[in-house]
């Protein structure tokens, strides 16, 4: 797993707070070594405070603490004890809560730089990949990082330092039974690695794809739940959704399993062990009270390598049971971030005169029929515009083009002599409020949705209901008991089709923009309606410039131009002229 890739999207804080942590994890070792080490002292004044009391490295301290008989040793070694071990165990919790935090907040880190990314591609890329893939990525593949790649990682590291303190220190104790414990665990956990690593890759592979397939099930069926109830198709969903999560469970418990199953049989060879340690060593030194102290160093040193070594191995599971998830996480990362997204100020392009399309023509693919051929066209700032065609003639992709969602592929779009290109695009979408044909509308209240993407406490009210009128809906916010603070329900699931499209009309026209494109906007509202409402949007401002995409010729009756996208080409006349033809 190739860590430098991720370690490339961390940020100057969340570095530096990695490298404090190695300092902390080189502290722990240290405390390993003494919690271990003093556990020798502490038996020995247990056992024989004779001998202990006459060994020469014991003299600095009996001078210190004053002491004059070997008695007197007990005390003080059993407080060093104690403290040592308090001291130990202090710092392995203060390391467990650093590194959990830090993992957090570097998952986070990442959840917010994916999200950001994704919502700065082109409207292209947006087109071409599932939502559910990105979802996904963002929330749970996210959260499987932290829990199984960033804080495995940290407790590897932790693991492997403290491991190497621990059997530095049973070598000094006894070399020939620390061999013997590194050697054979050592061997044993890799046996087990070496014969799990391809089940360990395939679970890692089977979660990736089944938890993407999760979230694809539960959007479809929850979002289009009127058709799964009138079709009666809830057991089509649920085995859909159960077909992928079983998988993902069986997966993520194997990886379980195999990340805790070595601990059982190492704790019984190591209680084998020692066991068979103190028998060798009685036998050898024939007094049970010299070998004590050394058990129990050894006693202690392989309770604490033990978990240690079980952590390292529980680690390194998960790890590589996140591998595919980590993958998919380093491409989401890897999405490039348009110039606009990086530069503080963008240099702003004015409209004072004309929309100019040049030579435009537009296909998909290449291997695609053209959408768009060779489109000429001038809109003059403050004109009125009608679009209209069968349905698949290019009207949208038309004003998609206009928009800046979609790139020509060959000619242009030029605002005031000035070409539109990937560096200033984002400039000339500030001119431009945009009321498509489905309205989307979160689950908040009317001024909310009104002013969508505005934080609340910059919500103008007195432009709210200003736009509400415009857009014909004001008489009936007023009728709803909590007026315009009144809750939509998710996708405005509590309002008529008519209602929603208002609800649109009124953003645009929040928004106050130089350019207002309707995009079939009022294809949801009766005759009477539309016609109100297109004469709202007659008597808007003369300096606003209006796109309007209809399937009713008489909707574009006040349109000072009418374009008819005809075979990738266009007509254009008057309202008068068109109507004749048709």
């Amino acid at each position: 797993m190739n860590f430098k890739k991720l370690w490339v999207y961390l940020s100057k804080r969340r570095k530096k707070q990695f490298w404090l942590i190695a300092i902390l994890m080189i502290i722990a070792s240290v405390a390993e070594i003494l919690s271990i080490g003093a556990v020798l002292p502490f038996l020995g004044a247990l056992t024989d405070p004779e001998f202990l009391y006459q060994h020469q490295l014991m003299q600095s301290l009996i001078s210190f603490f004053k002491i004059e008989s070997s008695d007197q040793l007990l005390l003080p070694l059993t407080l060093l004890f104690i403290s040592v071990a308090l001291l130990a165990g202090i710092v392995r919790l203060t390391l467990l809560y650093v590194v959990v935090r830090f993992s957090y907040a570097t998952g986070a880190d990442l959840s917010i730089d994916i999200y950001r990314r994704t919502l700065y591609q082109e409207y292209t890329t947006h087109l071409s990949r599932n939502s559910s893939e990105v979802i996904n990525g963002i929330i749970n593949k996210t959260s499987i990082i932290i829990s199984g790649v960033i804080n495995p990682a940290l407790t590897l590291i932790s693991s492997f330092i403290i491991m190497t303190v621990i059997i530095t220190t049973l070598f000094t104790i006894d070399g020939t039974v620390a061999s013997i414990a590194s050697i054979g665990f050592g061997s044993l956990y890799w046996i087990v690695i070496r014969y799990t690593r391809q089940q360990l890759k395939g679970n890692s592979h089977c979660i990736a794809e089944r938890s993407t397939q999760m979230i694809k099930t539960l959007q479809e069926g929850l979002g289009g739940i009127r058709d799964v109830l009138i079709d009666g198709t809830q057991q089509f969903f649920c085995q859909q959704y159960r077909s992928a999560d079983l998988p993902l469970r069986r997966a993520s418990g194997n990886n379980a399993f195999i990340g805790q199953s070595p601990r059982y049989i190492m704790e019984s060879i190591g209680i084998i062990l020692i066991s068979g340690i103190a028998y060798t060593m009685q036998m050898q030194e024939g007094e049970i009270k010299s070998t004590i102290p050394i058990l129990g160093a050894l006693a202690l040193g392989a309770q604490r390598l033990l978990p240690v070594l079980q952590q390292a191995y529980s680690s390194y599971t998960l790890i590589k049971g996140s591998e595919s998830s980590f993958n998919d996480i380093l491409d989401l990362l890897n999405q490039p971030l348009p110039n606009h997204a990086i530069q503080a100020q963008l240099t702003p392009i004015s409209f004072s005169k004309e929309i100019s399309l040049k030579n435009l023509s537009f296909r998909y693919a290449p291997n695609t029929p053209w959408v768009l051929k060779d489109i000429n066209l001038t809109i003059t700032k403050g004109s009125r515009i009608g679009f209209m065609g069968v349905t698949g003639s290019g009207k949208s992709t038309l004003l998609d083009i206009i928009m800046s969602l979609l790139t020509p592929t060959k000619g242009g779009v030029i605002i005031d002599s000035q070409p539109i290109n990937v560096e200033n695009h984002i400039t000339w979408q500030s001119h431009i409020a945009h009321v498509p044909q489905t309205i989307y509308l979160s689950d908040g209240t009317i001024k909310e949705n009104i002013a969508f993407g505005i934080p609340k406490e910059e919500i103008n009210y007195d432009r709210i209901k200003e736009v509400a009128r415009q857009a014909k809906i004001d008489q009936l916010i007023k009728g709803w008991p909590d007026g315009y603070d009144t809750v939509v329900g998710e996708r405005g699931v509590r309002l008529s089709g008519g209602q929603r499209q208002r609800i649109g009309i009124a953003r645009a026209l929040y928004k106050r923009a130089d350019v207002l494109i309707f995009d079939e906007a009022t294809s949801a509202l009766d005759s009477k309606t539309e016609q109100s409402v297109m004469k709202a949007i007659e008597g808007l401002e003369k300096e606003l410039t209006i796109l309007i995409i209809a399937h009713r010729l008489t909707t574009l009756k006040g349109c000072d131009q009418i374009v008819e996208i005809t075979q990738g080409g266009i007509n254009v006349g008057k309202y008068e002229e068109i109507a004749i033809l048709k």
